[in-house]
């Protein structure tokens, strides 16, 4: 063992890596801080001792470096004392002349524990406790370990006096992968960065293995010996196993099988008085059991070293897997239960349990893309076991768009015809009516949609509410779609009441998607906007159990945000919702990416935009969404792309092949989610043939639209169609009348808070503003200041009031973060920088 003095050149320290890469993100953060402890907790393989090299390199000058390797080992109080006065060049070696000697001491001195003890040792952590209590601020520790010394860290961290890095802390970022990759044979191979990362999650030691055997890391192709890696296996022989008692071995490779644990499962799957135990010390020794931290109180091993294990030991993960299934079930957690019985192969288990769901479980968790798992793995006789099942399976087939295969499903249930008696047979034929209402609906089946939809409220029984709900909102829709914005208002109006008095908060806020639809066709887009803020910051607590609708709401708002001319709010939106909708099986991921490919051509970055749809029309294809669903929406988007680059024959072609879908005796109505399409579609295909010359009937069409969309009530419509005879008349050559419906244009979208329709226009005559006397600086920025929702008055207020965002927080049961978020809009919209300055000027707007 080496006593380190002031090194002078780098053999004194341990060797660094062949491939090293230094990492001053981490480095700068040690060196230049002033705590007395850095420690740097983490498993093995995470680059703590490389990591401290790299730190005592970079030593200031008149600083000592005494560097103590530890081993990991367990030395009694008195050696441990001993080591720890040879490496200080102290002559007392017991305890009590070390703690003398600590107080006194003057220089400046980096102390380095490598690799502290690893098994859990009170009395070795006690005394570590004292002795960082008497250390002279001259004195610096620095601490790496697989083990969390029991010190008191808490009164530390408080003072300031310690910083602390932990395994997430030390993973290699992006950044360094790329410089790491430079250095080996790897480099420029594709995404083999974005894979490594993935397969890695940057853990150190995982990095380098994989650049040995990339085949068995899933980052190069898989040659014949294709498997799990035989020095990974290996390392953690030595590394993890070698430390751990049989009974911990074992009850770590069978927590390795389970996407996460707590306590309590851990109780049921290795004994009672013995599973929390064996977990705590599993955590205590550093096996890479970390913490979900939106789900306190349970765990997960380390993800990319889970799934290289999993794949070694399938067969035994299974028996595991059973046991966790009927755990998950007597607490009523129906999705783990169900996706443990399907890891178990246990597919009669699995589908006996789909009787616990009902409709409000399709918009909870992964429950949608669970139910397609299972419709594809098990098999299709043993799915039909109950019209229960197989509406479930219907119900989660039309959320994912896959609409033939759910009337498949729709169609299975008349093999339970007839029921013993009338009354099953009339809820039966009900419950049918329903499901087959709605996938007329989705199909554009107006009649059949309204008739079997109607006549399923008249007869489903009162148990049946949560189907209730569904035919509602489907009939609301039918509504919105008829251009009939009171009857719908009337019918969600109707279908809230309900949800409110069963209780069903999800179901609830999916009714207020509805709502807000409602509202956006009124040209009410703050309110809907405001609306579906106050539902997201609701479901936000829950995020486990509404990512369905969380995904949604976010892609609502996006395009409320987008139509509103806030493209940066827009696109955080949009990314959010398409991540949600895409892990959820949701086919509205679509919209996702049709509002990014909007924003893109916003930026004039149409190859970009172009690339979007084709992004989107593959996820469509992948996951067998019939062309009915997605096609009309993409061609819509493409054709208003084509108008802005000036392609009105190319967007005049496309306009007219999807026309023909909406008009004439097989019609079929618009997807539910674009409820203005076949409008939008009319007056865009006015607009291409205005591009070709056909400047007269061109007129005539937009001004029956604009009449028609006046006598619905539809003002956001009203303003594109204004917008769209502006520039009509502008190609026309009137420019007086041209200026004339700018202007009335103008007004209407200020009304509404619209500017997207404004943009587009901009994108396609970029001359016109000027040429009509409206000059570049009319057209209201992004940042500017712009009407408060409610919300955001509801904050304002209580800032007038004087209470910090901590109070406002509590008051409005809303997050800290999203205080700050309204207090960060606020000031923008308001165009100020300080809380005070926005509530003068609120004030002097009228608006407070």
């Amino acid at each position: 063992m080496s006593v380190m003095t002031r090194f002078e050149t780098p053999a004194h320290l341990p060797r660094l890596p062949s491939l090293h890469v230094s990492r001053p993100r981490l480095s700068d953060r040690l060196v230049e801080s002033t705590a007395r402890l850095r420690l740097l907790c983490a498993p093995a393989g995470s680059g703590k001792s490389v990591l401290l090299t790299e730190c005592v390199r970079r030593c200031p000058d008149g600083t000592q470096v005494r560097w103590l390797p530890l081993g990991g080992g367990n030395p009694a109080v008195v050696g441990f004392c001993a080591l720890l006065a040879d490496v200080l060049g102290i002559a007392e070696r017991n305890e009590e002349g070390l703690l003398q000697a600590l107080a006194l001491w003057d220089q400046p001195v980096w102390l380095v524990l490598d690799d502290y003890c690893r098994q859990a040792s009170a009395e070795l952590d006690a005394c570590l406790d004292r002795l960082l209590s008497a250390g002279s601020p001259a004195l610096s520790w620095w601490i790496s370990g697989r083990r969390r010394p029991a010190c008191n860290l808490p009164r530390l961290l408080i003072d300031g006096e310690l910083l602390e890095l932990d395994a997430e802390s030390l993973a290699f970022d992006h950044g360094e992968l790329e410089q790491l990759l430079q250095q080996s044979y790897l480099d420029g191979a594709g995404d083999v960065a974005c894979r490594l990362f993935k397969s890695t999650g940057g853990w150190c030691a995982g990095l380098r293995m994989a650049l040995l055997e990339p085949a068995d890391w899933g980052i190069a192709e898989p040659g014949d010996g294709f498997g799990p890696s035989a020095t990974l296996a290996a390392y953690l022989e030595h590394e993890l196993f070698a430390l751990l008692s049989a009974d911990q071995a074992a009850a770590w490779r069978a927590l390795v099988h389970l996407p996460r644990f707590n306590a309590p499962l851990c109780e049921h799957l290795f004994g009672v008085g013995e599973g929390a135990p064996l977990l705590r010390n599993l955590q205590t020794l550093g096996c890479f059991i970390e913490p979900l931290a939106e789900h306190p109180g349970w765990f997960r091993i380390f993800v990319p070293l889970a799934r290289q294990i999993r794949t070694r030991d399938i067969q035994a993960g299974r028996g595991w897997h059973l046991r966790a299934c009927q755990w998950f079930a007597a607490e009523g957690d129906w999705q783990a239960a169900i996706e443990h019985a399907l890891e178990a192969r246990q597919p009669e288990a699995a589908v006996s349990l789909l009787q616990h769901m009902g409709v409000e479980h399709l918009f909870q968790g992964r429950n949608v893309a669970l139910l397609l798992r299972l419709n594809r793995e098990v098999d299709r006789d043993l799915l039909q076991v109950s019209p229960h099942c197989l509406r479930l399976l219907a119900g989660a087939l039309m959320f994912a768009g896959q609409l033939d295969e759910a009337a498949t499903c729709i169609a299975g249930q008349s093999r339970f015809l007839p029921q013993p008696d009338a009354e099953r047979q009339r809820e039966l034929v009900a419950y049918w009516q329903a499901q087959y209402g709605m996938l007329a609906h989705l199909q554009g089946d107006a009649p059949g949609a309204q008739l079997h939809l109607r006549e399923s409220l008249d007869a489903l029984p009162d148990a049946a509410w949560e189907q209730n709900l569904v035919c509602y909102s489907g009939l609301t829709q039918q509504a919105l779609l008829g251009g009939q914005l009171d009857i719908a208002q009337s019918l969600n109006r109707e279908a809230l009441l309900l949800a409110r008095s069963r209780g069903s908060l999800l179901l609830e806020a999916f009714l207020e998607l509805d709502h807000a639809q409602i509202l956006e066709h009124r040209g009410a887009l703050l309110r809907a906007d405001a609306l579906l803020e106050r539902v997201q910051e609701f479901l936000a607590s829950q995020s486990r159990l509404a990512g369905p609708l969380l995904g949604r709401l976010a892609l609502r708002r996006g395009r409320l945000a987008l139509r509103r001319g806030r493209d940066d709010e827009a696109r955080e939106h949009y990314h959010y919702g398409l991540q949600e909708a895409r892990s959820c099986g949701d086919y509205r991921a679509l919209y996702g990416y049709l509002g990014l490919a909007v924003l893109d051509a916003n930026q004039r970055a149409f190859d970009s935009a172009f690339d979007r749809l084709r992004e989107a029309e593959r996820l469509m294809q992948i996951r067998h969404i019939p062309e009915r669903v997605y096609r009309a929406v993409l061609l819509q988007v493409s054709s208003s792309l084509l108008l802005m680059q000036g392609r009105a024959g190319q967007a005049r072609q496309a306009l007219l092949r999807v026309l023909k879908h909406f008009r004439g005796e097989h019609a079929v109505q618009a997807p539910p989610a674009t409820l203005d399409l076949i409008p939008r579609i009319e007056w865009q295909l006015a607009l291409a043939e205005v591009y070709e010359g056909e400047v007269f009937n061109a007129r005539q069409r937009l001004l029956g639209q604009l009449h028609k969309a006046r006598e619905a009530g539809m003002p956001a419509l009203e303003v594109e169609i204004h917008l769209a005879l502006a520039e009509c008349e502008f190609l026309a050559g009137d420019l007086p009348r041209a200026g004339a419906l700018m202007r009335d244009g103008l007004v209407l979208a200020a009304q509404s808070s619209l500017q997207q329709p404004l943009r587009e226009l901009r994108l396609r005559q970029p001359a016109m503003l000027r040429a009509l006397g409206m000059e570049e600086e009319d057209e209201p920025t992004e940042g500017g200041a712009g009407p408060l929702s409610q919300r955001e008055l509801e904050v304002l207020g209580l800032i007038a009031l004087g209470c910090s965002n901590h109070e406002i927080a509590e008051r409005l049961f809303i997050s800290l973060h999203t205080v700050k978020t309204h207090a960060r809009r606020i000031n923008g919209k308001l165009g100020v920088k300080r809380r005070t300055q926005a509530v003068a000027h609120a004030k002097s707007l009228g608006l407070m």
